[in-house]
């Protein structure tokens, strides 16, 4: 993003309140996503937070349990869920939530769905490289948090790794140098 001038950004502090505002405003309204941080920061709060965690749990948890055509249909919905997860990370900055989201819809996916997640060959292989991936990305977020926050998850992640290593995943498991317990 350009920097503005140093007499641009002068006369621009320098407009009367009333102007400053009404610019403000019409330029948040032009950014979707700042227009939804803002909300979520000014407008819900704290309740806010736990409200759209709730929302996405059951998000996370609801489609993974049900039946789907092929391993494929189920990494179409992975990958949707996934990017929710990110975008509420992105409006909300809620780190420690998107995670703990993560490993439930990736430890929902190798629970309920072990007949997609059984066999390695042609159409699964695109699911179970994407849930060994998952993890591993997982893992290594996990690894900049606090140690506090670490050992909080710790057994939701070996979890994970069991799963894991139990289902046809476990050659790409290892070829990603994944832990068998963390």
């Amino acid at each position: 993003m350009p920097a503005l001038s140093p007499d641009l950004r002068k006369a621009l502090f320098s407009l009367p309140t009333k102007e400053k505002d009404q610019l403000l405003a019409r330029l948040v309204a032009q950014d979707a996503v700042l227009t939804e941080q803002l909300a979520f920061r000014l407008l819900e709060g704290e309740d806010g937070l736990a409200l759209r965690r709730e929302r996405l749990r059951q998000q996370v948890d609801d489609p993974v349990r049900g039946f789907h055509q092929t391993p494929n249909d189920l990494l179409h919905i992975l990958r949707q869920l996934q990017q929710r997860l990110t975008y509420h990370a992105k409006i909300t900055g809620d780190a420690t939530g998107t995670l703990d989201l993560s490993l439930r819809l990736l430890r929902n996916v190798l629970h309920h769905q072990p007949e997609a997640t059984a066999r390695l060959h042609g159409p699964s292989q695109p699911l179970l490289q994407h849930l060994a991936r998952r993890t591993q990305e997982v893992l290594q977020a996990l690894g900049k948090l606090h140690e506090d926050y670490r050992v909080e998850f710790a057994p939701a992640v070996n979890e994970l790794l069991t799963l894991l290593y139990a289902s046809a995943a476990a050659p790409l498991a290892r070829e990603l140098a994944l832990p068998v317990r963390w």
